[in-house]
């Protein structure tokens, strides 16, 4: 099979699109980062990539302090609109009939329309020397949407119809093909006299 070989670069994808809020609820802010994801499950750790010439940067530098809020089809225009425009320039929050609310945690406000909220508290700053600053930072509050939840207290992500970023462009995701150890898990036998409680496992299991 015959491959192009490219110069090295950032292709990597698909990525998240999330709307990164900063500042104040009385002054906020809202940048579009595709840079951006999970460091360490326990604790929570997640990781934003900022352009220092960026007027988020330094709102999040001085604060300390960040939400990540996930995004959806429905904000899909939000979520350009945010990555294009300047804070320094306009209210984000105004133009693109987005609600600043105040977080459980941290100073920054979150996007009342986002589905979940990942509040944020910096840990580290690591200056790259290159284009982008990485904010490694402690996850410290998550607020998810109820209505999303079904009559089991499950969290059906899908239902909020999320959208990724791949090389320019807006994608929403398609169906599932798998989930998670199914490469591994054996089949049952339909007659098996365990079969009952075994189906409560691992539907126990698929919910962790």
């Amino acid at each position: 099979m015959a491959k192009a070989v490219w110069k090295p670069g950032t292709v990597l994808y698909p990525v998240p699109a999330v709307m990164v809020s900063c500042g104040t609820v009385q002054k906020p802010n809202i940048i579009t980062v595709a840079w951006c994801g999970t460091l360490c499950t326990s604790p929570a750790m997640t990781y934003i990539s900022v352009r220092p010439e960026r007027f988020s940067y330094h709102l999040i530098k001085d604060s300390g302090e960040f939400v990540i809020n996930l995004t959806t089809e429905a904000l899909a225009r939000a979520v350009d609109y945010c990555g294009v425009k300047s804070g320094r320039d306009i209210d984000k929050f105004k133009e693109c009939s987005l609600t600043a609310a105040k977080s459980v945690m941290v100073s920054a406000p979150s996007v009342e329309e986002s589905p979940v909220n990942i509040e944020c508290r910096v840990k580290q700053v690591i200056e790259t020397g290159g284009t982008h600053d990485i904010f490694i930072a402690d996850v410290v509050s998550v607020s998810v949407d109820e209505k999303y939840f079904d009559e089991n207290g499950k969290f059906h992500f899908e239902r909020t119809r999320p959208i990724c970023y791949s090389h320019g462009e807006y994608y929403g995701l398609g169906k599932a093909v798998g989930s998670f150890g199914y490469s591994v898990k054996k089949k049952r036998k339909p007659n098996s006299k365990n079969n009952k409680g075994r189906k409560r496992v691992l539907k126990s299991d698929s919910n962790r």
